[in-house]
């Protein structure tokens, strides 16, 4: 069992995250993107000692966290400026208060599905109307923005593109060729982009990462790209995450107004992770990539008929169960009721999941293995 993936069943069901709460004790929950790690040692002390000190007030040290960030953020291919980083409480925030501060009431907003979730949701929420261009080939070995989807509904009307890149759940990496001509097509129909990059720091080893602002000049002119530490060392509940505003001076997504809300528990985490725990990380990514060779194997073993590409970033994997045709529409469902296993459901991802399910891989190898091996009995018995 790879570190720092080793951490006993008996501990995490002491846990009382999503994760582990969600389902009674029977199920092996492979859903919520939450990683069963214990803190990384640097954020851990650091927290402790804000406990000790009774550190526990309001956020404060915008422009230290600004900084902080913007130093880790210029390594995915550009430099980024100190003064172009807003901090936010959490990446659905910086989406939804970046379309809101952008864009005229009642836009409509591009977004690629199969996708995470709330995207549609939060363009709605934000009275912005949602507009799918599926993925092109999102069920085969290089899923790819449909360019000429969005530029037509760019020339339709659409002001936005909300980008997953990586993207959730395929686990592709958006290529720098897509990337520079989704800029300039947003340039040309006076749009933005808005780069959802929360799994970049989780790429798997010997990938590389450049973030949609990297692409080109043209693509920082119409760009905002939000991220966050929580994805990568499982630090959702502190809350903090950034925005990297790519052109300040056209969007105008201000400090004083977003920066208020950040868990102050969040900048410190944040802050050690990302200057004291990037070993911690690499040796997260190279159990995860372990976990993937695992994967192979158990679906071979398993799950003959099932089909899915090893993802980039991220530890999620986006399984294609169409060759079973008895687990329906929604195979999640049936491995929840029959076998016990908690995976996200593929038609919540939009209607191009029907037939699917994602998996969450950021556990032990044991669970890990017998999840799979629960949903093989189950898929067997529906054949």
């Amino acid at each position: 069992m790879p570190f720092p993936l080793n951490v006993p069943e008996s501990a995490l069901r002491r846990r009382r995250s999503q994760k582990w709460v969600a389902y009674p004790e029977d199920v092996l929950p492979l859903f919520v993107a939450e990683t069963d790690v214990l803190l990384a040692p640097a954020i851990r002390d650091r927290l402790a000692a804000a406990v000790a000190d009774g550190d526990t007030g309001y956020f404060a040290e915008i422009e230290r966290l600004s900084g902080v960030c913007a130093r880790y953020y210029s390594r995915f291919g550009h430099e980024v400026p100190e003064d172009s980083v807003v901090p936010v409480n959490d990446v659905g925030v910086g989406v939804r208060e970046s379309l809101a501060r952008i864009l005229p009431a009642g836009s409509g907003v591009v977004y690629t599905p199969p996708v995470y979730m709330p995207f549609a949701p939060w363009i709605r929420r934000v009275g912005m109307a949602p507009v799918a261009v599926p993925l092109i080939d999102h069920d085969g070995e290089a899923p790819r923005l449909d360019l000429v989807g969005i530029e037509r509904a760019l020339a339709d009307g659409a002001r936005a593109v909300l980008l997953s890149h990586p993207h959730n759940p395929t686990g592709v990496l958006h290529r720098p060729d897509e990337l520079a001509t989704l800029a300039d097509l947003a340039s040309t129909h006076d749009a933005v982009v808005v780069s959802d990059e929360i799994w970049a720091p989780l790429t798997m080893p010997g990938v590389g990462f450049r973030s949609f602002l990297a692409a080109s000049d043209s693509a920082r002119e119409v760009g905002l790209a939000i991220s966050s530490a929580s994805k990568a060392f499982n630090l959702a509940g502190l809350k903090c995450a950034f925005v990297v505003n790519g052109n300040p001076e056209r969007f105008h997504v201000r400090r004083s107004a977003l920066s208020g809300a950040v868990g102050h528990f969040g900048a410190l985490a944040a802050e050690a992770a990302l200057t004291e725990s990037l070993d911690w990380l690499d040796e997260l990514r190279t159990a995860l990539s372990a976990n993937l060779d695992l994967m192979d194997t158990l679906l071979a073993e398993h799950l003959p008929r099932a089909r899915w590409r090893r993802p980039d970033a991220g530890f999620v994997a986006w399984i294609d169960l169409r060759g079973y045709p008895g687990l329906g529409d929604d195979p999640a469902a049936f491995f929840l009721d029959e076998g016990r296993v908690a995976l996200s459901n593929g038609p919540a991802f939009g209607t191009e999941g029907r037939g699917f399910a994602r998996v969450n891989f950021a556990c032990s190898e044991e669970l890990l293995t017998e999840a799979i091996a629960r949903m093989g009995r189950v898929a067997s018995s529906r054949s």
